[in-house]
C-alpha cells in the first residue's frame, strides 16, 4: 500500500462530514448525454464505468469518492479497525430515508453487502476476502474478513445499499444473472438513498431523474442539479452536435476530432484529465484449441511468442496520434499511473518492430501466420472500434489475418463473462487504486469467487496464491514485494496487450462549474452552475 493510499484512508476514516461551498442559483435541469447506457439498475449485477455513473446518481454505498477520487463518508458516518484486526467497525448515518420512505438501518447494510457476495453478483470479487458481515445495532455493522485488510474500505466505494424489505419483497434477493440472462424487479425499478430518483427509464433511450426532497446531504452538497435527463447517443458526430447545438449540456465523452471545435465554440467548453483506467487486448491462451481461428487442433495463442509477436507489432503511438489525436497514454501494462504497483518499468512498451515479431510468429509455426476473430466493442471506450481497425492492420503485418466484429458493449460484454470470446477488447478502471482489484478479477483463475472477468483462461496456482495473500498482508513492504511478483509473471507471459490509458474529455456549457472525477463518473451532487 503507498503512503498516498494510506493517507487517504486515513483522513476518510477520520472524516465523519465535510462542507461543501454553494452558490445560489435558479432550479437547474441538466441535460446528459454519453455514447453508451447503464446496462441494467440492478446495482450489484453489472461491475461496470456508466452502469455505476447512474447507479451512484440513485444509490449510495457506506463510502464514496468524491470528484477528486478521495474517498469520503456516505451512508457510514466513519469507520475503524476494531481491537480485532480482522475486524472493521461502520457507524451508519442516522435519519436516511430510502426513495420509497424507508428507514435505512444496519439490516439494510448487512443484506446488501451478503447481496453483493452472491454468485450472480458482478461485485463479488470486491469482497473475496470477506468472512461475515454482522449487525451490532441498528446503526453499527462490523465486517469480518478472513485475514486484517487494511484496503477494504476501498472496496466499498461502488458497494450500493439497498432497502432490505424492498428487495425481498419484489422477489430480488439475488443479483440479476447476466451471463445467463437473466432479469429481476431491480434490473427496472429503483428505491435507493441517493440525491436522485428515477421518474422514468427507456432503456438505451433516455432516462428521467428528478432531485431526491428529503435527502440527507442537503447542506453537505451543492444540490442545484434538480432534474436529470440523461439519453445515450451512440454515434460520435450526433453526440457532439447535440453539444454544439445546445440540445444538450454535458457529454462524457467529446470525440477527440471534435476537441477544438467544442471548446472554442462560445458558451461551452471542454475539460480534460487521465482516467484511472487502461484499454488492453485480451487473448485466450489457456484452451488447447479455441473456435475463432482458422487453425485445427491447436491454439495459436497459447504459444508465448505468438502473443509477444502481437504485443510487438501493435504501434501504440500510431494510434495515439492518428486514432486518438493525442488523447492517449501509450502504455506497456494494463494499469494506469494512479494505481499501487505501477511503475514506469512496468508501464515501458516495445518499439514496433515486424521483423522481429514475424520471426518470433515463424519460431512459433505459424510463419504463414493464422486468421482471428476480434471481438471488439463500439459505444464504451473511447475511440474503442477505431483502434480495433488500427491494430486490424497492424497484426496483418505479421500474418494475424484479424476478423474485426464490432458491437454494442451489452452483446460484447456478456462474450468475455461466459468465456466465449478468444480476442476480445477490455478496458478495465481500478476504483481501489490498487493492483489487487486488477488481480482479483483479470488474472487469478476463475472460480465461484475471483477472475470473473479473466477471459485469457490463465491459471497458476501460485500465483492465485499470492493474488489471495493481498487482502490479508499488513506488512506494506511484503505486500508490495508480492505485487511485483504477480506483474512480472503477468508480463512475461504476455497475458494481454496493453495499448493506452484513457485521456477524460468531458463537454459542458461553461457555466457549469465540473471538474473531471478520475473514474469518469460525475457524481451531479457536486455541479454547480455559475449565474
Amino acid at each position: 500500500m503507498t503512503s498516498t493510499l494510506t493517507s487517504r484512508l486515513a483522513i476518510a476514516a477520520l472524516t465523519a462530514s465535510f462542507a461543501v461551498v454553494t452558490t445560489s442559483v435558479e432550479a437547474e435541469t441538466l441535460r446528459w448525454a454519453r455514447a453508451g447506457d447503464s446496462l441494467t439498475l440492478d446495482p450489484h449485477a453489472q461491475n461496470e464505468g456508466p452502469t455505476h455513473t447512474l447507479a451512484h446518481q440513485i444509490y449510495e454505498g457506506l463510502l464514496q469518492r468524491d470528484m477528486a477520487g478521495e474517498i469520503i463518508p456516505a451512508l457510514a458516518t466513519d469507520w475503524a479497525v476494531t481491537d480485532d484486526p480482522k475486524v472493521w467497525r461502520f457507524n451508519l448515518r442516522q435519519g436516511v430515508k430510502f426513495h420509497g420512505g424507508e428507514e435505512f438501518t444496519a439490516d439494510d447494510a448487512v443484506f446488501s453487502l451478503k447481496r453483493a457476495m452472491k454468485p450472480t453478483s458482478a461485485m463479488k470479487e470486491l469482497l473475496a476476502s470477506v468472512a461475515d458481515v454482522r449487525k451490532v445495532d441498528d446503526y453499527t455493522v462490523d465486517i469480518e474478513t478472513v485475514g486484517p485488510n487494511p484496503l477494504l474500505p476501498n472496496n466499498l466505494t461502488n458497494m450500493f445499499m439497498v432497502d432490505e424489505g424492498w428487495t425481498t419483497a419484489n422477489d430480488a434477493v439475488e443479483p440479476q444473472d447476466v451471463a445467463n440472462g437473466g432479469e429481476n424487479y431491480l434490473v427496472r425499478n429503483t428505491n435507493g438513498t441517493g440525491a436522485f430518483m428515477m421518474v422514468s427509464r427507456a432503456p438505451d433511450e433516455k432516462t428521467v431523474l428528478k432531485a431526491n426532497p428529503d435527502y440527507w446531504g442537503k447542506g453537505e452538497f451543492p444540490l442545484e442539479v434538480t432534474e436529470i435527463i440523461y439519453t445515450p447517443i451512440q454515434n460520435s458526430a450526433t453526440r457532439v452536435a447535440a453539444l454544439l447545438s445546445g440540445e444538450v449540456d454535458f457529454i462524457q465523452d467529446v470525440p477527440v476530432q471534435d476537441l477544438e471545435r467544442a471548446d472554442a465554440q462560445e458558451g461551452l467548453k471542454v475539460v480534460k484529465a487521465p482516467q484511472n483506467r487502461t484499454i488492453f487486448f485480451g487473448m485466450n491462451m489457456g484452451d488447447s484449441d479455441i473456435t475463432a481461428d482458422n487453425v485445427e487442433g491447436k491454439n495459436p495463442l497459447a504459444d508465448v511468442r505468438v502473443r509477444k509477436a502481437m504485443n510487438m507489432a501493435i504501434n501504440r503511438e500510431a494510434i495515439q496520434k492518428v486514432v486518438m489525436r493525442g488523447q492517449s497514454d501509450p502504455t506497456g501494462v494494463i494499469i494506469p499511473p494512479f494505481v499501487n504497483g505501477w511503475t514506469a518499468e512496468l508501464a515501458a512498451y516495445p518499439t514496433p518492430d515486424i521483423a522481429a515479431a514475424k520471426a518470433m510468429m515463424a519460431d512459433a509455426g505459424y510463419a504463414d501466420g493464422f486468421a482471428i476473430r476480434l471481438d471488439c466493442p463500439n459505444d464504451r471506450y473511447i475511440n474503442d472500434e477505431a483502434i480495433c481497425q488500427a491494430a486490424v492492420g497492424m497484426l496483418g503485418q505479421i500474418g494475424v489475418t484479424v476478423n474485426l466484429n464490432a458491437q454494442p458493449k451489452a452483446q460484447h460484454f456478456p462474450l468475455i463473462k461466459n468465456k466465449e470470446t478468444d480476442f476480445y477488447m477490455l478496458g478495465w478502471g481500478v476504483p481501489p487504486f490498487d493492483s489487487e482489484y486488477v488481480f482479483n478479477f483479470l488474472v487469478h483463475s476463475t472460480t465461484d469467487k475471483y477472475g470473473s472477468w479473466n477471459g485469457t483462461r490463465y491459471s497458476n496456482a501460485e500465483i492465485d496464491a499470492l493474488v489471495v495473500s493481498l487482502a490479508t498482508e499488513t506488512d506494506t513492504e511484503k505486500r508490495n514485494l508480492a505485487i511485483n511478483k504477480i506483474w512480472e509473471t503477468v508480463q512475461s507471459e504476455q497475458l494481454y496487450l496493453p495499448i493506452h490509458n484513457q485521456i477524460l474529455n468531458w463537454g459542458m456549457k461553461d457555466n457549469i462549474n465540473f471538474d473531471v472525477q478520475p473514474e469518469d463518473q460525475p457524481h451531479f451532487k457536486f455541479m454547480t452552475f455559475s449565474n
